[in-house]
């Protein structure tokens, strides 16, 4: 059966998996995950990801990241979904928690925190909040 948001998918396997402190968390891959683990591992909320192959089908493996025993991301929320798109200017691109998270946006170039959007002076569809 297909998933209808694999996205929300994604932060929900990973919220998850910090509620109970698995070191890891593995979800099924695509490229849009791909870029949003990368913009994850950039502004250093995880430690690290990689794709594995079985049996033809590719497996993205992120490797969560603790502080103290806490994990450092402390909320991550989808905003656009399949139901509802949510898409924004350059300028009106939301600053999350005040700039201390990061909204993650798709936009032409690519997948990009909301500082670089706003910097490149692109907008695009807002994925999710983290923080």
């Amino acid at each position: 059966m297909s998933m209808s948001d694999p996205i929300a998918d994604l932060l929900t396997r990973i919220r998850n998996a910090q509620m109970v402190a698995k070191p890891t968390v593995s979800v099924p891959s695509s490229k849009v995950k791909i870029a949003i683990s990368q913009v994850l591992k950039d502004e250093g909320y995880i430690d690290g990801f990689q794709v594995k192959t079985e049996d033809g089908k590719s497996e993205l493996v992120i490797t969560l990241k603790y502080y103290a025993g806490r994990p450092v991301i402390e909320r991550i929320e989808r905003v656009s979904r399949p139901g509802l798109r949510v898409y924004k200017a350059s300028a009106s691109i939301p600053q999350v928690q005040n700039g201390l998270g990061v909204a993650i946006v798709t936009t032409p170039q690519g997948v990009m925190t909301d500082r670089k959007a706003r910097a490149t002076g692109v907008g695009g569809e807002v994925l999710c909040y983290v923080a």
